[in-house]
């Protein structure tokens, strides 16, 4: 299974923490998550190939953050593939704060930014990790049922942008729900939200699949 990104190009990779993982600090600069497992799978896998790989990644940020510095860590980077992960903050955030990301500001803002790479960039190929949640409670008035009721919205919003510019799409919660079914969530994750080693190495075969597609 070889990556459809070709020798010589560049992909950049941005979102909020789970993609961010330290690469601002100790674990520069591709961090410690999914990024940089998937820059190692290609170094195992494709030992031949030369591809840059940027991280972009910001813990705590969320889509009108990604808005509010696209021309800056994207666009001028002008990568050949760019792949976007975020929605999980935008999602907390509505909970008790009328100034939240709701669902409608979230398409909004997302719509925004593919509409500005599309136009900058018209050439880059997009990829659209889902945001996810590796819980499965189900009891009620709890706060992680609040989450997953709420969760398939902003995914149906996603779903719908890699609709709209043909884009590669990562259906990370999905995926994690799979593997919830023959493990436990703490296999994966020791909250619902920040994947340990183990999830993050599903999240970056997930994404090196959809990039060989």
């Amino acid at each position: 299974m070889a990556l459809k990104v070709k020798n010589g190009q560049k992909i950049l990779f941005i979102g909020d923490s789970i993609t961010d993982c330290g690469r601002r600090d100790s674990a520069a600069p591709l961090g410690n998550g999914y990024v940089k497992l998937f820059a190692d799978m290609l170094i195992t896998r494709e030992p031949a190939k030369r591809v840059s790989i940027i991280n972009k990644g910001i813990s705590g940020d969320n889509v009108v953050g990604l808005k509010n510095r696209w021309s800056d860590d994207v666009l001028r980077h002008r990568p050949d593939w760019l792949s976007i992960k975020i929605g999980i903050n935008d999602l907390h955030s509505t909970f008790g704060n009328p100034n939240g990301v709701t669902p409608k500001v979230f398409a909004e803002a997302y719509d925004e930014i593919l509409s500005r790479t599309r136009k900058a960039l018209p050439k880059c190929r997009l990829l659209l990790i889902q945001p996810f949640y590796i819980s499965i409670e189900s009891s009620p008035n709890t706060w992680r049922k609040q989450v997953q009721d709420l969760l398939p919205t902003y995914l149906s919003i996603v779903a719908h942008m890699s609709r709209k510019y043909g884009t590669r799409l990562v259906k990370t919660h999905a995926m994690f729900q799979e593997l919830l079914r023959h493990h436990e969530a703490d296999t994966f994750c020791p909250e619902p939200v920040h994947p340990n080693l183990t999830g993050h190495l599903a999240m970056a075969e997930s994404v090196y699949a959809a990039l060989s597609r």
